[in-house]
């Protein structure tokens, strides 16, 4: 049997901690064995297995699991594999937004595989921001990495129908809100939403992007959107385990997967799925730090062509679990094959069209043929106008047809609180027609950037059966949610935006298929507005810590929402040793 150094056949990172025999080799060497044989640390891969687990962070609390999947290919490929917790964060419980923190959690895994003695990374992500923020680490360090998406949960029942987690939760909340649904049925709901371990069962920002991460070519063809539960995702991790010895002994990076064309392929793949408006954010963060040009217009570009063949909540009916049964990504791909980069490479080392030939659908419910998809255009639409001169995302497969477009008085709220504080007010001054406005959501103004932009719609409307309505936001989404929503309005109000000098009674013309978004006010009078005394009041600048630095230098949606100083890449070279 041939020993480790003769299957690495390059220089190993890690032999700059482990190799030679003065004082520091020493440290780093002893510190490390405590029984393990030295030929462990000397000439065979260091992997790294970046995991996202924790119990504060539900959907990922499988991950330590997968983990050991992951150890186990690792392990028979003559690796030896490293746990390394990471920052991880849970959509669902941390507050303001754990927007705020996607960069910090990129940041913090970027600057630990730097620093420790690796040679390459598993990354383990599922969680909406988990996955952004691995990718991001990884362009930035550009060690030989591939990703393993933990996995959207299984679908659960209520009342005999399935259930679209997050989806779902804003349609019976609003039921309730109603008067259709009683507080006890909604109540009696809640057992059932989550049915396993995984992220959200819709086409929410997780599900969303694994599959991108997978057109991407950090993920091996075929994986993601596998379930949580399913036990096919311990057999993947295993495999990427094999696969991320592999990278470091053939030397393949990221900055040779994260070309021009991956990135193509992932707006492809993100128009054919009927992704999450999210998406858009992340996969201009992670653009930018492998230095590829990309910009919101490419995502209209490039999407508008391809229509949705995935009909899945929220803009269609089935879940992730009906998705997976049906094919998962690779047949969608296929269908819209030409529309694809065919070069573009995967952590495989193989084009991801390699994988295509074979793909089939098998419920063509699920996944549509190209003739009969579920919306012809695909692509999230970009609206520019005097009230978002760098730009506003809206979804049109999951917005009322009779809503794009619209003509509407402004109701405005300066803050999420005024919003809760208002809009079930019955003297209200809104109807249906109207277009609601939420200010102050941006990346400085929460801060953050918080998912708050599909707004409940007000109980008196509610009441009289309205189920949409036009609103207009600088904040985000859940990628679950759903209506007829305008967010990501660039520049945000806290950053001088002319959303922050809207006026109740205002009239906004929204035309998605014009790709605009006007305030009907003469540029003159804009220019003379300043935002109202309670808008600027509302906005509260931290004094201290991460949302400090946060506020100070992160950068507009329409660029990724990314901090200044961290765009680019610095590589995995450290210059000076510790002792």
């Amino acid at each position: 049997m041939p020993s480790p150094e003769a299957e690495t056949p390059v220089e190993l990172r890690s032999d700059q901690w482990y190799g030679g025999r003065n004082r520091n080799a020493y440290l780093h060497r002893a510190w490390m064995r405590r029984g393990i044989p030295d030929d462990a640390l000397r000439g065979r891969p260091q992997i790294a297995i970046a995991n996202t687990a924790s119990d504060l962070t539900p959907c990922n609390v499988h991950l330590d699991e997968v983990a050991d999947s992951v150890r186990a290919g690792i392990l028979e490929s003559g690796g030896v594999p490293l746990n390394l917790p990471v920052l991880s964060l849970g959509e669902t419980q941390v507050k303001p937004t754990a927007m705020l923190w996607r960069n910090l959690a990129a940041m913090a895994a970027e600057e630990m595989l730097r620093a420790n003695p690796i040679d390459g990374v598993v990354l383990l992500g599922g969680c909406d921001k988990t996955i952004p923020a691995l990718l991001m680490a990884a362009a930035s360090v550009d060690l030989p990495a591939v990703l393993v998406p933990g996995g959207p949960m299984l679908s659960g029942t209520f009342r005999g129908e399935p259930l679209g987690c997050g989806t779902d939760t804003w349609r019976l909340a609003e039921e309730v809100r109603a008067g259709t649904l009683s507080q006890e049925m909604f109540d009696a709901s809640e057992s059932s939403m989550i049915r396993s371990k995984g992220h959200c069962n819709t086409m929410g920002t997780a599900s969303t992007m694994a599959l991108v991460a997978e057109a991407l070519g950090m993920t091996i063809p075929g994986v993601a959107g596998t379930p949580a539960a399913d036990s096919r995702l311990l057999e993947a991790a295993q495999h990427s385990g094999r696969v991320a010895v592999e990278l470091v002994n053939q030397d393949r990076r990221p900055s040779g997967i994260l070309t021009e064309g991956a990135f193509h392929n992932a707006l492809v793949a993100l128009a054919a799925i009927g992704g999450s408006t999210n998406a858009v954010i992340h996969l201009l963060a992670i653009a930018g730090r492998v230095g590829v040009d990309l910009s919101l217009d490419d995502f209209d570009r490039v999407g508008s062509n391809v229509p949705v063949l995935v009909d899945l909540l929220p803009a269609g009916r089935f879940l992730m679990e009906d998705f997976h049964r049906a094919g998962g990504l690779l047949p969608v791909l296929r269908e819209v094959g030409d529309e694809l980069r065919r070069d573009a490479a995967t952590v495989t080392g193989q084009p991801l069209a390699d994988y295509l030939s074979d793909a089939q659908s098998w419920d063509a419910e699920v996944i549509r043929p190209r003739q009969n998809p579920v919306a012809t255009e695909g692509g999230l639409a970009v609206l520019r106008g005097n009230l978002a001169p760098e730009g506003a995302i809206c979804k049109p497969s999951a917005a009322s047809p009779h809503l794009l477009r619209h003509r509407g008085r402004a109701v405005v709220f300066d803050s999420i609180e005024d919003f809760h504080a208002r809009i079930d007010d019955p003297n209200l001054d809104v109807d249906e027609d109207s277009v609601l406005v939420l200010r102050g959501c941006g990346p400085k103004g929460y801060p953050g950037m918080p998912e708050v932009s599909n707004m409940p719609l007000p109980q008196k409307l509610l009441e009289r059966g309205i189920r949409d309505m036009v609103r207009v936001c600088d904040g985000r989404m859940s990628g679950t949610a759903y209506g007829t929503v305008v967010l990501h309005v660039s520049p945000e109000a806290a950053d001088g935006g002319p959303l922050g000098k809207v006026c109740d009674g205002d009239i906004i013309a929204l035309d998605v298929p014009a790709r605009s978004l006007t305030l009907e006010v003469s540029s003159e009078e804009l220019a003379d507005r300043s935002p109202p005394p309670a808008f600027t009041k509302s906005l509260a600048a931290p004094a201290r810590g991460w949302s400090r630095l946060y506020v100070d230098s992160v950068q507009q949606a329409h660029l990724g929402a990314d901090l200044d100083f961290l765009i680019g890449a610095s590589g995995s070279e450290v210059s000076r040793d510790s002792h």
